[in-house]
């Protein structure tokens, strides 16, 4: 992988950026999420009073253990859901689409029996697009290299 550029929406300048621990489950298990799509980070950011996309250079260290899903799978949403119920994985850097709101409650909906796996896929394909890269390790965040912050 060559050098990318990617966004973190924030509401405030990152120029340090940390592995976030908090109660909270995500995704891709704690670390520090950005995305390639600058829109995504930019409805991010919207949340807060105070929006800011944080801009970062990425040159992935390929040392690092690194899992990336290309498209939304049957492994993908399996792992979402283990890290979501708190498992704890050994990537430095994970890689894939993000279970939105709308699609987290679709997971949130299986995991309850209220949809099957089927019914799922059916509703989580016609989603727009998302990404998200999450650097889970101190090492992985060595490959980010910080460019600017703009508040929108």
């Amino acid at each position: 992988m060559g050098k990318m550029t990617v966004y973190h929406g924030s509401y405030t300048t990152i120029e340090h950026p940390d592995i976030v621990k908090g109660r909270n489950t995500k995704d891709f298990g704690p670390g520090f999420y950005c995305t390639v799509i600058r829109e995504q980070a930019q409805r991010w950011a919207k949340r807060y009073s105070t929006p800011v996309v944080n801009v970062y250079t990425v040159r992935m260290d390929t040392s690092l253990k690194i899992l990336e899903y290309r498209e939304m799978t049957e492994e993908w949403l399996d792992f979402i859901i283990a890290c979501r119920h708190g498992e704890i994985h050994n990537y430095d850097i994970v890689i894939g689409a993000m279970a939105n709101d709308q699609i987290y409650n679709y997971i949130a909906d299986y995991m309850e029996g209220i949809l099957t796996r089927e019914q799922f896929w059916m509703m989580a394909k016609f989603k727009y697009p998302t990404h998200q890269i999450n650097f889970c390790t101190q090492s992985a965040l060595k490959c980010l290299e910080f460019v600017a912050s703009e508040s929108i």
